[in-house]
C-alpha cells in the first residue's frame, strides 16, 4: 500500500484528550478519532490490525467447533423482559424507540437474542452440543468513559454462545473456551493472567476474566507467589480473624461527637486507631435496606454484598431515604435499636467495645458489643481483601498488580434459559432447561492493551501475529530519480511476499522517520543515497542502529533474521 493513498493522520503535540498511553499513541499516531465521549473512529491502521486480531480469534473459536453468526444490535424489550433485565442491567443499557413507540436496546451483549434464536429451533438434546459466536459492536452508556478505547460507549466484542444437556458437556466447552482464550492471548503477545471473578450483569455460577497486565489497568489482580491462585480483587476472600477478642465486656455510653462524620473524624475524636472503629453502610438489594457494619479502616464490597443476599440490583442507599428510615444523617448510623435488620463482616464479629453511630446526628455509642446490644441477622465477608492478608488457599500474603480485562468466560447455567422457557427432550424423553455459556473477548480493548505493552519513547511497535504491514519502505530523497525508481522496484518485488507499506509522500526524511517510529511496523527499508550502488538500510523497529544490505541480497537478509 503507498502511504500517500493511506489516511494516517499522525500527529506531533500529545493530543491533551488523552488519558492514557495507549489512548495517547493511537491518537498520535493516527489510528483513532475521537467523535464524541466514549465514541471513537477506526482508521485504516486501526482497521487492519483489528482485522488480524478478529482472524486469529476465529481460528481459535473454529478451532474448537465454533459457527459464527451475526445477530441484531437492536434487540426488543420484550426479550429483555423475559430475562429480568430489561431493569436490571441499569443505566448502562441504551434504551431507544422507534417511530411507532416500541421500546428497544442497542445491544451491550447477546444473552437475549441468542436464546431466542435457538430455543425455536433445538427441540431435543441430540442437537446439543451447540457453539455459535460473533464479533460486532456493542454499546453500553458507560458512566465515565476513559482511556480511549479501554472504556468506551461504543466498541467492539466478540462473544460466543454455548448449549449443552448436561454439566460434563458444558464443563468441556468452557474448558476448551479457556485454553482457546490462553492460546489467543498468546498468539497477540498479551502478558495476561486468568483469574477467578464475579459473574457481574451476565450471571451465572463461575467465571474466569483473562486480564493484560498494565499499570493502567482498571482492575486489581490478587495472586500468590507460590501457587497458580489468581483473582479479581472483587472475588478474592478476604480471611476471617483468627481470633474473637476475649477483652472484658464494657457499659455502652452514647456520647455527643459534635462535626464527626466519618472514621478518621471519629477515630481522632475517641483518640484511638482506626481499626478499632467501625463504619455503617446502609444499602438497598433489590430496593429493600440493609444495614452492614464494617471495621472503620475497611472499604465495601458491592459485588460480595450483592452475592450475600443473592440480589439482582444492589445501590447505597440515599441520604433522604437513609434519614425518612434512621431519623439521622449518615455519619451517625449505627446497628443498636436499628430498624432495618443488621449484619456484620467478620472482623467486626470479632471485636469488642466498639463504637458505632447512635442513630442520632451528631451522637455516637461507645463500647457496644453485639448479641447484648443488638442482634445481627447474619455474618459475612463484605470487604475488599487487603494486600499481605493470608490467602484463601493457604499459599501465603496476597499480592496486587493491576490488568485491564480483555476477556472472560462464563458458565450460566440455566439463568436464561429457564427464564425464557428455552427446553429440549432429554435423553429419557422428558423436557429439561438447557445449560448455557458465554464466552466473551473485547476486540478493541485487546488493540488498546497490546499498544499500553508495545511502546517505547519512540511509539508503538507491532507484534507480528497483528502488525498492519510488515515492512515499511522510506524513500529518503523523492526529488532523486534513482532513489524513487529503486523503491518502486522494491515495492514492487517485495509486495509477493509481504505486507508493505510505502511512503512515497513528498515529506522531509525526518518527518517520515517519526512517523515510521511511531506507526511501528516490525522492519524498516530505507532507500537512499546507496541506491546508486544497489543498497539499502535496514532496521528492525527494536533495533538501535540500521544494517546496509545489498538489494539481490535483501530477500535472504529479511528471512535469516526474521524480519517478517
Amino acid at each position: 500500500m503507498r502511504q500517500s493513498q493511506m489516511f494516517i493522520p499522525t500527529m506531533r503535540e500529545t493530543p491533551t484528550e488523552a488519558e492514557s498511553l495507549s489512548h495517547r499513541l493511537m491518537l498520535k499516531s493516527g489510528m483513532i478519532k475521537q467523535l464524541a465521549r466514549g465514541i471513537y473512529a477506526y482508521l485504516p491502521i486501526t482497521q487492519l490490525v483489528l482485522n488480524n486480531i478478529q482472524d486469529i480469534v476465529r481460528e481459535e473459536m473454529m478451532a474448537i467447533g465454533g459457527a459464527e453468526v451475526h445477530l441484531p444490535v437492536l434487540h426488543p424489550k420484550e426479550l429483555w423482559e423475559e430475562s429480568g433485565r430489561w431493569q436490571a442491567y441499569g443505566k448502562e443499557l441504551m434504551r431507544l424507540k422507534d417511530r411507532h413507540d416500541r421500546e428497544f436496546a442497542l445491544g451491550p451483549t447477546h444473552e437475549e437474542v441468542i436464546t431466542d434464536l435457538v430455543r425455536d429451533e433445538l427441540k431435543s438434546y441430540k442437537k446439543l452440543p451447540l457453539t455459535l459466536f460473533q464479533i460486532q459492536t456493542k454499546f453500553r452508556d458507560e458512566l465515565r468513559p476513559r482511556f480511549g478505547l479501554l472504556r468506551g460507549r461504543e466498541f467492539i466484542m466478540k462473544d460466543a454462545y454455548s448449549f449443552h444437556i448436561d454439566e460434563e458437556s458444558l464443563d468441556k466447552t468452557y474448558h476448551d473456551m479457556y485454553d482457546a482464550y490462553s492460546r489467543i492471548f498468546s498468539r497477540l503477545d498479551l502478558d495476561f493472567r486468568a483469574v477467578e471473578a464475579d459473574g457481574g450483569s451476565i450471571g451465572g455460577s463461575h467465571t474466569h476474566e483473562f486480564m493484560a497486565l498494565s499499570d493502567i489497568g482498571e482492575d486489581t489482580i490478587v495472586f500468590s507467589e507460590t501457587s497458580d491462585y489468581a483473582a479479581n480483587i472483587e472475588k478474592a476472600v478476604a480471611p476471617k480473624p483468627e481470633s474473637v477478642s476475649d477483652e472484658a465486656l464494657k457499659d455502652s455510653e452514647t456520647i455527643e461527637t459534635p462535626n464527626v462524620k466519618t472514621v478518621k473524624e471519629l477515630a481522632d475524636f475517641l483518640s484511638v486507631n482506626i481499626e478499632e472503629t467501625t463504619k455503617t453502610m446502609v444499602i438497598k438489594a433489590d430496593d429493600n435496606l440493609k444495614m452492614i457494619v464494617l471495621r472503620g479502616d475497611q472499604e465495601l464490597n458491592d459485588v460480595k454484598v450483592k452475592s450475600f443476599f443473592q440480589a439482582e440490583v444492589i445501590d447505597m442507599a440515599t441520604d433522604e431515604e437513609i434519614i425518612a428510615e434512621l431519623n439521622a444523617s449518615p455519619g451517625s448510623l449505627g446497628p443498636v435499636k436499628a430498624s432495618i435488620p443488621v449484619y456484620l463482616d467478620y472482623q467486626v464479629a470479632a471485636m469488642r467495645n466498639y463504637p458505632v453511630g447512635a442513630n442520632q446526628t451528631g451522637y455516637h455509642t461507645i463500647n457496644v458489643n453485639h448479641d447484648r446490644d443488638f442482634q445481627a441477622e447474619g455474618i459475612g465477608d463484605f470487604r475488599f481483601i487487603n494486600e499481605g492478608e493470608m490467602l484463601e488457599d493457604g499459599s501465603g500474603p496476597a499480592k496486587f498488580m493491576r490488568g485491564i480485562e480483555v476477556g472472560q468466560v462464563f458458565k450460566l447455567g440455566t439463568k436464561y434459559s429457564e427464564a425464557m422457557n428455552f427446553k429440549v427432550l432429554d435423553q429419557n424423553g422428558r423436557q429439561a432447561p438447557v445449560l448455557m455459556g458465554c464466552y466473551g473477548i473485547g476486540i478493541s480493548r485487546v488493540l488498546s492493551a497490546v499498544v499500553e505493552s508495545h511502546h517505547d519513547d519512540k511509539g508503538i511497535y507491532w507484534p507480528k501475529s497483528i502488525t498492519p504491514f510488515d515492512i515499511h519502505i522510506i524513500t529518503a530523497n523523492t526529488k532523486d530519480e534513482t532513489i524513487t525508481e529503486t523503491a518502486e522496484k522494491l515495492y514492487d518485488i517485495l509486495e509477493e511476499d509481504y505486507k508493505v507499506l510505502y511512503d512515497d509522500r513528498n515529506e522531509r526524511a525526518g518527518v517520515k522517520f517519526a512517523d515510521s517510529e511511531l506507526i511501528g511496523l516490525p522492519v524498516r527499508i530505507v532507500v537512499g543515497r546507496g541506491a546508486k550502488d544497489g543498497i539499502v538500510e535496514v532496521k528492525g523497529r527494536l533495533e538501535e542502529a540500521s544494517t546496509e544490505v545489498n538489494i539481490a541480497d535483501l530477500s535472504t537478509y529479511l528471512t535469516d533474521n526474521n524480519y517478517a
